[in-house]
């Protein structure tokens, strides 16, 4: 690029896309898939969110994938250090945040190197050239600079010299060359926001409310770049198509972005309001479930009570500290976290407490990939306790379904009496999605009744059962209902303390029996085409999208292919066997080494093949359509 159009990109200052001049012409895609990549400091979650935010304002369906290192600060440049955000954006209902990626926008040398495998033929490839110098180059891995020749010749390459503009406009600022380094996020947001035609309005709102009071020159800057790197798509002539994505037709409703992370905490909240309870919320900061602590925080005007603990022990032993007292209690944690948690679920088991426990899956064992996504603590869930000691287990399909899970859990563990699990992962808990908010006055108010005086002629009974098997809930202080609860073994009804074998039999036996009663309070799985077929692909939790978008592209394809998500896991949904029963083969992908496919073997007959997958990342519809077809012949 010459100096002239470096200049007048630079000086060129519209306000928003529709202020903007239009001299060039505009084409109307389906769908488009973006991938913003650099390195861990160069704030491309930040401007992912941004871009998606504006794009879930304008109607579009979005998802999207962060995808970042686990270290704070990996060596800068190096592909350690890459850190990307990709979000798919569509004028139809999608599932995923896509396959194959048309447009990157590469910070340097390591992200377009860890990332352009990803990006189709004849897609976009922009790159920040100014990052590509010999000592860049060598800390990327690349042994020549692949900006030259061939190497990029079946992808749209456009060179753009982003520190070099990022300078020139803010030379006048103020600000530090660090800080105006800082900046160039926000060019390669306005170049991407001018080439897919989205509004500057809302990433200003945001930059002026983060920036404005406390730091105006940061925010000046940060707006200036943005609107010059707008700029630089208008003028540049490589760019002679502008993009556009309709509005999708969703259903009626009001709709807000959310992340799985963000609407777990809604649904707490949510169930605890209906319930007419305080919700104690304990947990130990940990990736990726410290967003939820943060939303709650957040919300305390909700009658929401946050407590960041000391560790995982202290988090969820104060949770239960808080069911003893009457309120709706909850903590989460992932992976290690869990573990840790292990004695005190028992011990709420025992005691027979209502409490929530979220666990964002990652990576591992032990720290593993604490930023990346995995399936696999399900057994760690459903059986990893000392004892017969049999937990619910739901496991979330989707962010918006997050909220779901979260809600309907919490019903289950006040109404059973019991500590119930919620899965998730950290794909679903970082990643987004339109959610539709669901209006308070449809939502039943949920009936908690707690014992004014005693339940028997011989007084208070604090391990008496009702029809669903559970004890009742007796606040303490109650006049009359003195208790107590502990992890030793209680005697059936009174509830003291018991070392008597038949009894300890028979208390497990009803503590086992009350799980396996339990009726689900939402959907106990959702479905995807006939139920009979050919083969039927089963899945859990976060794997649901992309099931379901390679189910819906077979179905088209003319195959007899059906999808099961399973959103109950403990115990399993009623009809899963008759629902099995009626197809040939059951493909079950799990981004693990086959738990789910464990505990169906185990406990059904049907003819079940496992495609596994741990590699930090969800999978692909192109994954799963590819393995499905080996077994339809």
């Amino acid at each position: 690029m010459d100096q002239s159009a470096l200049a007048n990109a630079s000086q060129t200052n519209p306000t928003t896309a529709g202020l903007a001049p239009r001299s060039k012409s505009v084409q109307t895609l389906p769908s488009v898939t973006i991938r913003l990549a650099g390195d861990s400091g160069d704030g491309m979650q930040l401007v992912g969110t941004q871009f998606s935010d504006t794009s879930a304002r304008l109607g579009n369906d979005i998802c999207t994938l962060p995808d970042y290192p686990s270290e704070i600060r990996a060596p800068a440049g190096t592909m350690a250090g890459v850190s990307g955000y990709q979000i798919q954006l569509a004028a139809d209902d999608i599932f995923t945040p896509g396959d194959d990626v048309d447009t990157l926008i590469a910070m340097n040398p390591a992200a377009l190197r860890a990332n352009l495998k990803s990006v189709r033929p004849g897609g976009y490839v922009i790159v920040n050239e100014d990052a590509f110098s010999a000592n860049d180059l060598k800390k990327a891995g690349y042994a020549e600079n692949p900006l030259d020749g061939e190497a990029l010749g079946k992808f749209r390459l456009v060179k753009v010299p982003v520190d070099r503009m990022n300078a020139r406009a803010l030379k006048d600022s103020g600000l530090n060359p660090k800080q105006i380094d800082r900046c160039k996020n926000f060019f390669a947001l306005g170049l991407v926001c001018w080439l897919y035609d989205r509004p500057l309005e809302p990433t200003i709102a945001y930059i002026e409310s983060k920036f404005g009071t406390k730091m105006p020159a940061v925010a000046a800057a940060n707006i200036k770049v943005l609107k010059a790197g707008w700029s630089f798509g208008e003028t540049y002539e490589f760019f002679p198509i502008q993009y556009q994505v309709e509005k999708a037709q969703l259903p009626p409703g009001k709709y807000r972005k959310v992340t799985g992370n963000e609407a777990i905490a809604l649904g707490l909240v949510t169930a605890a309001r209906l319930a007419g309870k305080e919700l104690f919320y304990g947990s130990y900061p940990i990736t990726p479930a410290t967003d939820i602590l943060h939303s709650l925080a957040e919300i305390k005007h909700m009658g929401v009570v946050t407590f960041q603990a000391e560790d995982e022990i202290a988090g969820i032993g104060s949770a239960i500290g808080a069911a003893f007292g009457g309120a709706l209690a909850a903590t989460g944690t992932s992976g290690p976290g869990m573990a840790l948690k292990t004695e005190a679920i028992g011990l709420a088991v025992m005691t027979e407490l209502p409490l929530v426990i979220i666990n964002v899956q990652r990576g591992g064992p032990s720290t593993g990939l604490p930023t990346k996504t995995e399936q696999s603590d399900l057994f760690q869930a459903v059986l990893g306790r000392n004892g017969e000691c049999p937990v619910p287990v739901l496991a979330a399909t989707g962010p918006a379904d997050c909220f779901n899970a979260a809600y309907e859990a919490s019903v289950l563990a006040m109404k059973y009496m019991t500590p119930v699990i919620v899965l998730s992962d950290g794909y679903i808990g970082n990643s987004a999605e339109p959610w539709r908010i669901p209006s308070a006055a449809d939502m039943p108010p949920i009936v908690v009744e707690h014992p004014t005086g005693p339940n028997s002629p011989e007084g208070f009974r604090p391990y008496q059962r009702d029809e669903n098997g559970s004890r009742p809930w007796a606040i303490p202080g109650t006049p009359g209902l003195e208790h107590r609860v502990g992890g030793l073994e209680k005697s059936d009804g009174s509830g003291e303390l018991s070392h008597d074998p038949v009894n300890h039999e028979k208390m497990v036996k009803l503590r086992a029996q009350k799980v396996a009663n339990l009726r689900p309070v939402g959907a106990p799985f959702y479905w995807t085409g006939p139920e009979k077929g050919d083969l039927l692909i089963l899945g859990w939790g976060g794997t649901y999208g992309s099931l379901k978008a390679a189910t819906l592209d077979l179905r088209k394809d003319g195959r007899a292919v059906s999808q099961c998500q399973i959103r109950y896991i403990n115990p399993l949904p009623e009809r899963l066997d008759e629902l099995m029963a009626q197809f040939k083969t059951v493909l079950i992908p799990e981004l693990n080494l086959g738990q789910l496919a464990m505990l169906i073997k185990a406990n059904y007959s049907a003819k079940v093949v496992t495609y596994a997958k741990v590699r930090g990342q969800p999978f692909t519809v192109s994954e799963i359509v590819q393995a499905a077809k080996a077994y339809l012949i």
